[in-house]
Protein backbone atom coordinates (compact mmCIF):
# COMPACT_ATOMS: atom_id res chain seq x y z
CA UNK A 1 0.00 0.00 0.00
CA UNK A 2 2.88 2.53 1.10
CA UNK A 3 4.52 1.62 -2.03
CA UNK A 4 1.76 2.12 -4.30
CA UNK A 5 0.97 5.71 -2.83
CA UNK A 6 4.47 6.67 -3.72
CA UNK A 7 3.90 5.55 -7.19
CA UNK A 8 1.05 7.62 -7.47
CA UNK A 9 2.17 10.92 -5.96
CA UNK A 10 5.84 10.45 -7.59
CA UNK A 11 4.36 9.74 -11.11
CA UNK A 12 3.54 12.39 -13.30
CA UNK A 13 -0.44 13.21 -13.37
CA UNK A 14 -2.47 15.91 -15.08
CA UNK A 15 -3.49 18.30 -12.28
CA UNK A 16 -7.40 18.51 -13.14
CA UNK A 17 -7.42 14.65 -12.78
CA UNK A 18 -5.75 14.56 -9.60
CA UNK A 19 -8.40 17.12 -8.64
CA UNK A 20 -11.19 15.63 -9.47
CA UNK A 21 -10.16 12.74 -7.68
CA UNK A 22 -9.60 14.27 -4.27
CA UNK A 23 -13.19 16.00 -4.65
CA UNK A 24 -14.69 12.76 -4.04
CA UNK A 25 -17.73 11.84 -5.21
CA UNK A 26 -20.69 14.23 -5.90
CA UNK A 27 -23.49 15.53 -3.44
CA UNK A 28 -26.66 13.46 -3.93
CA UNK A 29 -29.42 15.39 -6.18
CA UNK A 30 -32.74 13.95 -4.15
CA UNK A 31 -33.90 11.12 -1.96
CA UNK A 32 -33.19 8.18 -3.64
CA UNK A 33 -29.28 9.29 -4.19
CA UNK A 34 -29.13 10.35 -0.49
CA UNK A 35 -30.52 6.98 0.38
CA UNK A 36 -27.78 5.47 -2.09
CA UNK A 37 -25.21 6.89 -0.39
CA UNK A 38 -26.33 6.40 3.21
CA UNK A 39 -26.46 2.81 1.98
CA UNK A 40 -23.07 2.87 1.12
CA UNK A 41 -22.18 4.08 4.95
CA UNK A 42 -23.83 1.43 5.93
CA UNK A 43 -27.31 2.10 6.43
CA UNK A 44 -29.30 -1.18 6.36
CA UNK A 45 -32.41 -1.08 8.96
CA UNK A 46 -33.98 1.89 6.09
CA UNK A 47 -35.99 1.09 2.47
CA UNK A 48 -37.21 4.73 1.99
CA UNK A 49 -35.70 7.94 2.25
CA UNK A 50 -37.85 11.51 2.18
CA UNK A 51 -36.78 15.22 1.91
CA UNK A 52 -38.56 17.74 3.90
CA UNK A 53 -38.66 21.17 4.94
CA UNK A 54 -38.74 20.71 8.79
CA UNK A 55 -36.52 22.90 10.51
CA UNK A 56 -37.67 21.63 14.06
CA UNK A 57 -36.71 18.01 13.28
CA UNK A 58 -34.08 17.78 10.78
CA UNK A 59 -33.32 13.77 10.77
CA UNK A 60 -36.13 11.33 12.30
CA UNK A 61 -37.17 7.40 11.45
CA UNK A 62 -40.03 4.89 11.88
CA UNK A 63 -39.73 1.69 10.93
CA UNK A 64 -38.39 2.30 7.16
CA UNK A 65 -38.81 5.35 6.88
CA UNK A 66 -36.30 8.02 7.19
CA UNK A 67 -37.07 11.78 7.17
CA UNK A 68 -34.01 14.26 6.37
CA UNK A 69 -34.27 18.18 6.12
CA UNK A 70 -32.98 18.60 2.16
CA UNK A 71 -30.03 20.98 3.81
CA UNK A 72 -28.21 17.35 3.88
CA UNK A 73 -28.12 17.01 0.74
CA UNK A 74 -24.89 18.72 0.29
CA UNK A 75 -23.77 18.03 3.81
CA UNK A 76 -20.35 16.66 4.75
CA UNK A 77 -19.54 13.04 4.38
CA UNK A 78 -19.05 12.99 8.60
CA UNK A 79 -22.47 14.07 8.88
CA UNK A 80 -23.80 11.47 6.63
CA UNK A 81 -21.78 8.98 8.53
CA UNK A 82 -23.69 10.66 11.59
CA UNK A 83 -27.24 10.77 10.25
CA UNK A 84 -26.10 6.55 9.95
CA UNK A 85 -24.62 6.19 13.13
CA UNK A 86 -27.83 7.83 14.66
CA UNK A 87 -30.52 5.36 12.85
CA UNK A 88 -27.92 1.93 13.20
CA UNK A 89 -26.20 3.45 16.80
CA UNK A 90 -26.39 0.28 19.03
CA UNK A 91 -25.56 2.52 22.38
CA UNK A 92 -27.23 5.47 23.87
CA UNK A 93 -23.59 7.07 23.35
CA UNK A 94 -23.05 6.10 19.73
CA UNK A 95 -26.43 7.81 19.25
CA UNK A 96 -25.48 11.12 21.20
CA UNK A 97 -22.61 11.90 19.80
CA UNK A 98 -24.41 11.50 16.05
CA UNK A 99 -27.04 13.61 17.14
CA UNK A 100 -24.63 16.25 18.56
CA UNK A 101 -22.37 16.14 14.87
CA UNK A 102 -26.05 15.75 12.65
CA UNK A 103 -27.71 19.23 14.97
CA UNK A 104 -23.88 20.69 14.32
CA UNK A 105 -24.38 21.33 10.69
CA UNK A 106 -25.93 24.63 9.77
CA UNK A 107 -28.26 24.09 7.16
CA UNK A 108 -29.12 27.26 4.75
CA UNK A 109 -32.04 27.21 3.23
CA UNK A 110 -33.63 30.69 1.21
CA UNK A 111 -36.61 31.69 2.98
CA UNK A 112 -39.14 34.10 2.70
CA UNK A 113 -39.73 36.27 6.23
CA UNK A 114 -41.67 33.90 8.50
CA UNK A 115 -44.82 34.79 9.54
CA UNK A 116 -46.15 33.72 12.26
CA UNK A 117 -50.06 33.59 13.75
CA UNK A 118 -50.62 36.32 16.09
CA UNK A 119 -52.87 35.62 19.47
CA UNK A 120 -56.27 37.14 18.45
CA UNK A 121 -57.13 39.96 21.05
CA UNK A 122 -59.66 38.78 22.76
CA UNK A 123 -57.11 36.01 23.77
CA UNK A 124 -54.18 37.64 24.93
CA UNK A 125 -55.73 37.34 28.93
CA UNK A 126 -55.03 33.28 28.43
CA UNK A 127 -51.94 33.93 26.43
CA UNK A 128 -50.63 36.21 29.75
CA UNK A 129 -52.01 33.36 31.85
CA UNK A 130 -50.32 31.00 29.81
CA UNK A 131 -46.53 32.87 30.23
CA UNK A 132 -47.24 33.42 33.67
CA UNK A 133 -47.06 29.64 34.30
CA UNK A 134 -44.10 29.33 31.45
CA UNK A 135 -41.86 31.90 34.03
CA UNK A 136 -43.54 29.42 36.98
CA UNK A 137 -42.58 25.87 35.31
CA UNK A 138 -39.12 27.30 34.46
CA UNK A 139 -38.44 27.94 37.96
CA UNK A 140 -39.76 24.25 39.38
CA UNK A 141 -38.59 22.14 37.11
CA UNK A 142 -35.40 24.15 34.67
CA UNK A 143 -33.91 25.72 37.40
CA UNK A 144 -34.88 28.54 35.84
CA UNK A 145 -32.38 28.15 32.68
CA UNK A 146 -34.91 28.69 29.67
CA UNK A 147 -35.69 31.70 28.04
CA UNK A 148 -38.68 33.63 28.38
CA UNK A 149 -40.41 32.66 24.63
CA UNK A 150 -43.70 33.93 23.95
CA UNK A 151 -46.68 31.86 24.50
CA UNK A 152 -49.68 31.92 21.81
CA UNK A 153 -52.97 30.68 21.57
CA UNK A 154 -53.42 29.39 18.37
CA UNK A 155 -57.16 28.94 16.80
CA UNK A 156 -55.88 27.46 13.85
CA UNK A 157 -54.77 24.18 15.42
CA UNK A 158 -56.88 21.49 15.02
CA UNK A 159 -55.25 18.18 15.37
CA UNK A 160 -52.20 19.38 17.28
CA UNK A 161 -53.02 20.52 21.25
CA UNK A 162 -49.47 22.44 21.06
CA UNK A 163 -45.87 22.64 19.11
CA UNK A 164 -42.75 24.34 20.17
CA UNK A 165 -40.96 26.34 17.31
CA UNK A 166 -37.38 26.50 17.62
CA UNK A 167 -35.76 30.21 17.60
CA UNK A 168 -34.81 30.95 13.98
CA UNK A 169 -33.93 33.36 11.43
CA UNK A 170 -33.93 36.17 14.00
CA UNK A 171 -36.65 35.01 15.64
CA UNK A 172 -37.22 33.73 19.72
CA UNK A 173 -38.69 30.26 19.65
CA UNK A 174 -42.11 30.14 20.71
CA UNK A 175 -44.93 27.90 22.14
CA UNK A 176 -48.37 27.71 20.73
CA UNK A 177 -51.55 26.30 22.33
CA UNK A 178 -54.76 25.04 20.42
CA UNK A 179 -57.81 27.13 21.62
CA UNK A 180 -59.32 24.33 21.15
CA UNK A 181 -57.81 22.03 23.25
CA UNK A 182 -57.82 24.69 26.20
CA UNK A 183 -61.83 24.30 26.01
CA UNK A 184 -62.96 21.07 24.87
CA UNK A 185 -60.19 19.39 27.85
CA UNK A 186 -59.42 21.94 30.37
CA UNK A 187 -56.74 24.49 32.17
CA UNK A 188 -55.21 21.52 33.95
CA UNK A 189 -54.53 19.17 30.86
CA UNK A 190 -53.83 22.43 28.86
CA UNK A 191 -50.70 23.35 31.65
CA UNK A 192 -49.41 19.20 31.24
CA UNK A 193 -49.29 20.24 27.07
CA UNK A 194 -47.55 23.70 28.03
CA UNK A 195 -44.82 21.39 30.08
CA UNK A 196 -44.58 19.40 27.28
CA UNK A 197 -43.66 21.96 24.97
CA UNK A 198 -41.32 23.24 27.39
CA UNK A 199 -39.52 20.43 27.62
CA UNK A 200 -38.58 20.40 23.58
CA UNK A 201 -37.41 24.15 24.35
CA UNK A 202 -35.53 22.65 27.15
CA UNK A 203 -33.90 19.93 24.17
CA UNK A 204 -33.67 23.15 21.25
CA UNK A 205 -31.74 25.48 24.28
CA UNK A 206 -29.53 22.80 25.21
CA UNK A 207 -28.60 21.69 21.29
CA UNK A 208 -30.23 18.21 21.62
CA UNK A 209 -32.57 17.24 18.65
CA UNK A 210 -36.01 18.43 18.79
CA UNK A 211 -38.09 14.62 18.86
CA UNK A 212 -39.59 12.42 21.67
CA UNK A 213 -36.92 9.67 21.78
CA UNK A 214 -35.11 8.37 24.85
CA UNK A 215 -33.76 11.80 26.33
CA UNK A 216 -37.29 13.42 25.64
CA UNK A 217 -39.25 10.58 27.50
CA UNK A 218 -36.72 10.69 30.82
CA UNK A 219 -36.88 14.57 30.58
CA UNK A 220 -40.71 14.33 30.52
CA UNK A 221 -41.01 11.43 33.68
CA UNK A 222 -38.80 14.27 35.96
CA UNK A 223 -40.55 17.07 35.20
CA UNK A 224 -43.85 14.92 35.66
CA UNK A 225 -46.10 14.62 32.78
CA UNK A 226 -46.89 11.39 30.75
CA UNK A 227 -44.72 11.60 27.54
CA UNK A 228 -46.01 8.79 25.48
CA UNK A 229 -49.91 10.12 26.35
CA UNK A 230 -51.36 11.15 22.99
CA UNK A 231 -55.04 11.57 21.71
CA UNK A 232 -56.98 13.70 19.27
CA UNK A 233 -58.72 17.05 20.35
CA UNK A 234 -62.08 15.21 20.21
CA UNK A 235 -61.68 12.74 22.68
CA UNK A 236 -62.84 12.87 25.80
CA UNK A 237 -60.38 14.42 28.53
CA UNK A 238 -58.28 12.50 30.58
CA UNK A 239 -56.66 13.12 33.83
CA UNK A 240 -53.03 12.90 32.96
CA UNK A 241 -52.73 14.10 29.48
CA UNK A 242 -49.85 15.88 27.67
CA UNK A 243 -49.68 18.21 24.90
CA UNK A 244 -48.25 17.05 21.64
CA UNK A 245 -47.06 18.01 18.20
Amino acid sequence: MLRALKSFFGGRHDAGQLALELEGPPSPRDADELLARLQSLGLKRIAQCELTRNRNVMVSFRGLRLRVHKGYLDAPVDVHQAIVAFVEGRTRAERRAAQRRIVAHVVETPRGPMRRERTRPEDEPLAERLSAWHARFNDEHFDGSLRAVPVRVSRRMKSRLGHYTAAQDGHSGEIAISWRHLRRHGWDETLHTLLHEMVHQWQDETGRAIDHGAGFRAKAREVGIAAAARRAPGTAPLRMASGQD
